[in-house]
């Protein structure tokens, strides 16, 4: 049987109000971490996991979303003629093919499980990925490319989770856990967002590879936390109809970009790990430190 995953979603549709007045007329999506926009680190993780179908669910606003991925032959050509062949090669690496890029849009904020909906029609019935770019994932291999690796064992569906401390369970989707594979879960159930009694500290982020029946679930169009229609929920129908949903314990580290803190705490890591700029940037930050600690 194959297990293969060609195909991503991407739902960028949300306005960004944490970000304002950044967001005011630049999508969040496109916000700089380092010297690449958020959107790129999810590109460059969906194709090293193979995948070659790329879906935006989008909303009004996103124009320069879309123009992003367009090719730039003035720049091209100016770094061509400037004799910037690094440059060049860079800018290239960001295009995309005619055809790989599908948009679709979520004309109504009615939650992530509704924005995966929207896109439906695109997906028919395969599995599909789903990446959000507010979490930016430091790990190797890539994370997506991890989780698919393990869903050619597994099959079913299949989410990135984490463990975070229990009093902050309340800000995730949960799994509660049926057996612990050392790596791989499998889940008896999935509870968004619980005011109390989480099931375990296992928090699910956002990676996903849905099974085709998911999107069936999600045409009940049941609206959950907060009045919106959760994909959280849609997985949890999986449990309870008895076809299996696993949750992979990824190899690296999670970044919050839809958060201030988290954001800069993307760029101080992303920048160390930068070649060219971690000697300078560590110095930098170490002289920071030592100043705060003087002044204490």
């Amino acid at each position: 049987m194959s297990r293969k995953v060609t195909k991503a979603i991407f739902p960028v549709a949300g306005l960004g109000t944490r970000f304002l007045p950044a967001t005011k007329s630049v999508p969040k999506e496109i916000m700089t971490l380092v010297d690449r926009p958020l959107i790129q680190y999810a590109i460059d993780e969906a194709r090293a996991a193979g995948i070659e179908e790329f879906i935006f669910v989008t909303s009004r606003g996103k124009g320069a979303l879309e123009d992003y991925f367009d090719h730039s032959h003035e720049l091209e050509s100016s770094l061509k003629k400037s004799g910037k062949i690094d440059l060049l090669e860079l800018l290239r690496s960001t295009n995309m093919d005619s055809g790989a890029i599908a948009y679709v849009r979520q004309h109504k904020a009615l939650g992530l499980g509704h924005a995966v909906w929207c896109a439906r029609r695109l997906v028919h019935d395969e599995a599909v990925a789903v990446i959000l770019t507010d979490d930016v994932i430091m790990g190797e291999p890539p994370c997506l490319q991890q989780m698919i690796e393990a869903y050619q064992e597994t099959g079913g569906t299949m989410v990135a989770t984490m463990e975070v401390p229990m009093e902050k369970t309340k800000s995730y989707g949960v799994l509660d856990v049926a057996e612990d594979m050392g790596a791989i879960v499998r889940a008896r159930g999935m509870v968004e967002k619980p005011k109390e009694n989480p099931p375990s500290n296992l928090a699910v982020i956002g990676r996903y590879i849905l099974a085709p029946s998911v999107m069936e679930n999600l045409n009940k169009l049941k609206q959950g936390a907060g009045g919106e229609i959760q994909l959280t929920d849609a997985i949890a129908d999986e449990i309870e109809e008895g076809r299996d949903v696993f949750g992979l314990r990824f190899r690296g580290q999670r970044f919050d970009c839809g958060s201030k803190a988290g954001f800069l705490q993307a760029t101080v890591a992303f920048g160390l790990a930068r070649e060219e700029l971690k000697d300078e940037f560590g110095e930098y930050l170490a002289d920071v430190m030592s100043i705060r600690k003087a002044a204490e």
